[in-house]
């Protein structure tokens, strides 16, 4: 599945953007879909993750009551919403994806379980 990313931009801290993911080609709700982020000098890590079918969702600690996940299957389309942004939260935002289409919902945080990356999209924050 071929991922595009968009939404990024520079903020000041206490800001909100919304980044968003297009997904083309596929059946959209065989996949799951996670959102990672890299800081400089920083490993990447895992942020938030959505079921196939927005059944059930994870957010790491940091983000969590700040940012919110969703899509919309009909569309090819995943969303990060980033609300209260901090310097912190200053990273490149990839958006990933790997299928699984049985009929239980998926979740993961693990960057090996993703097999679909998109170019990802630069989010800044000041402070």
């Amino acid at each position: 599945v071929q991922l595009v990313e968009s939404g990024g931009g520079s903020v000041q801290a206490g800001g909100s953007l919304r980044l968003s993911c297009a997904a083309s080609g596929v059946d959209f709700d065989d996949y799951v879909i996670g959102w990672f982020r890299q800081a400089p000098g920083k490993e990447r890590e895992g942020v938030s993750s959505i079921s196939q079918r927005a059944e059930n969702t994870y957010y790491r600690d940091a983000v969590k009551g700040r940012f919110t996940v969703s899509r919309d299957n009909a569309a090819n389309m995943a969303y990060l919403q980033m609300t209260l942004l901090k310097p912190e939260d200053t990273a490149v935002y990839y958006c990933a994806a790997y299928i699984d289409a049985a009929p239980s919902p998926s979740l993961s945080i693990l960057e090996d379980e993703y097999d679909s990356w998109g170019q990802g999209t630069q989010v800044t924050v000041s402070s």
